[in-house]
């Protein structure tokens, strides 16, 4: 699909719009050169120029942030330029937290 650009980085997950794959408190490791694809776990900015951290599904060439607690909304991004990187790890309190995503 797209790729992003620069050095990965960690961010600690803050709230739980992403629960329950992903808790207040977990560190995530982002990859700015990670292959976006549909499904994919990104770094992105919303229609606020604030970052946010979702889930992206590509539908009809249209571009959605999805949060996986339905509590939350759902966003649309008018392109793919918005997703600043890729989720690729996560890492919890205790390592059968440690998860790698492709």
């Amino acid at each position: 699909m797209s790729d992003c650009g620069g050095e990965p980085f960690a961010l600690r997950v803050l709230g739980d719009s992403m629960a329950p794959e992903f808790l207040d408190g977990h560190i995530i490791i982002i990859e700015p050169d990670g292959v976006i694809h549909n499904g994919a776990y990104v770094f992105a900015v919303d229609d606020k120029d604030e970052y946010i951290f979702r889930q992206l599904h590509i539908e009809n060439d249209r571009y959605f942030l999805k949060p996986l607690n339905t509590a939350y909304p759902t966003l649309e991004i008018p392109s793919l330029e918005r997703v600043k990187g890729v989720i690729t790890q996560r890492a919890g309190t205790r390592r059968k937290e440690h998860k790698n995503y492709y």
